[in-house]
């Protein structure tokens, strides 16, 4: 069984993102493990150290967490704790990587009174080293048992395809509608097309999996804006990413999937390219 892993520092955009969790691991049928991090202090850590004191505490918390939410899982899974001390992204990375998770939770401009912006100072980088699909939520968001739409924006990079196979699975298990948006931040037909034919693949498989799917394109200069503007209008429930474009603009994220992340209201599904998958 893959788990759902969520990144905790117990302030409320975390604690939200664990209630966020739970119906996603119910209809998934996986394990929920929340995990701190103990952090190592460097001269460039924005932090203190931390003692055995918020060690036991953060346990603690842990505890009475799991015994308000652990009553929501559903039949015959569970929620646990870990807690680890390092890097914060490199610890959650490694527990992804050593329990096979199928998902890593977090939130997104977290401010704690246990440590302050833990979450939002890790999330980018949570995004960018996990090894598995990582979901960015906000604090505000309202909690869902269904996910009714998915957005999947499509570019015109070879990657952009590579996102369909785990938002399928997420489709078929609640039976979501997918709107397939071509974005386009050039007029050139030339250019346009190569997206257009993306999308055309995307839809194609989609319907091969029996999912409901609308298209629609968008032309912009600001992409992002306009992309989380459609989704507000449809009221999606889940923006559908890749981790990288064509044209990275540093080491962390691609610069449209680091401003969806910070800018979007409704969670963000980041997905990392895979060499292997492509369609025919």
């Amino acid at each position: 069984m893959q788990p759902i892993i969520v990144a905790v520092d117990f302030s409320i955009t975390s604690i939200h993102a664990i209630e966020y969790a739970i119906p996603l691991a119910n209809k998934l049928k996986c394990d929920i493990i929340l995990v701190w991090v103990d952090k190592i202090s460097s001269n460039e850590s924005l932090y203190p150290d931390t003692s055995s004191e918020n060690r036991n505490e953060a346990k603690k918390r842990f505890e009475e967490i799991i015994q308000q939410f652990g009553k929501k899982m559903g039949k015959g899974l569970k929620m646990e704790f870990k807690l680890r001390k390092g890097k914060v992204f490199h610890e959650v990375d490694t527990l992804a990587k050593t329990l096979g998770a199928l998902l890593v939770i977090t939130g997104t401009h977290g401010v704690s009174g246990f440590e302050e912006f833990w979450i939002g100072s890790n999330a980018f980088r949570i995004v960018t080293y996990a090894s598995c699909p990582v979901v960015t939520v906000r604090h505000d968001f309202e909690i869902k048992k269904t996910i009714g739409r998915i957005v999947v924006p499509v570019d015109g990079s070879s990657e952009t395809i590579q996102k369909l196979p785990f938002v399928t699975r997420l489709a078929k298990l609640f039976k979501s509608e997918v709107h397939v948006v071509a974005t386009h931040s050039s007029h050139l037909n030339s250019i346009q097309r190569i997206a257009e034919k993306y999308m055309q693949m995307s839809v194609g498989y989609f319907q091969a999996n029996e999912i409901h799917c609308v298209e629609d394109s968008i032309v912009s200069n600001d992409v992002t804006k306009a992309l989380l503007q459609y989704a507000v209008n449809v009221k999606a429930d889940l923006i559908a990413i890749m981790t990288e474009q064509e044209t990275p603009v540093n080491i962390l994220l691609g610069a449209q999937a680091q401003q969806m992340i910070n800018q979007s209201s409704i969670p963000i599904l980041s997905v990392h390219p895979q060499e292997h998958f492509c369609l025919k």
